[in-house]
Order: C-alpha cells, then structure tokens, then sequence
C-alpha cells in the first residue's frame, strides 16, 4: 500500500468508523477496499475509478492486439 493511498484509509474510513469486533472491522475493511476500487475517483488516474481505468486499458491492450 502506498503512503497516500494508507494517508486516505486511515482518514476516510479508520478515524470515520468505530469497530465493535474484529468481524465488524473485516466486513467494513472489504465494503471499503470495493467502494475504493470501483466508485471513489482518482486524480493520479485522470479522475476515473480503478476499475474504469483498468477496464480502458485492457479494451486498448484488446484492440491493439487484434
């Protein structure tokens, strides 16, 4: 995990969320990891999502093969 992308964990879900069990804090981690990777915009990615920018580049990668 890179220092900015723990630096934005920590402020958006750790210090924003209280954790009654470990299965609380393993079940919210994982709602997070998915709305990070397919809904929260990153400037460091032209403002697309993970998942739109990596969908891009395999249909580019698709393209240029065939």
């Amino acid at each position: 995990m890179s220092e900015s992308t723990y630096r934005a964990f920590k402020l958006e879900f750790v210090n924003q969320e209280t954790f009654h069990s470990l299965k609380e804090l393993t079940f919210k981690t994982k709602d997070y990891v998915y709305w990070w990777n397919h809904h929260r915009i990153h400037s460091s990615l032209n403002y697309q999502t993970p998942i739109a920018k990596r969908i891009s580049a395999l249909k580019k990668h698709f393209i240029n093969f065939v």
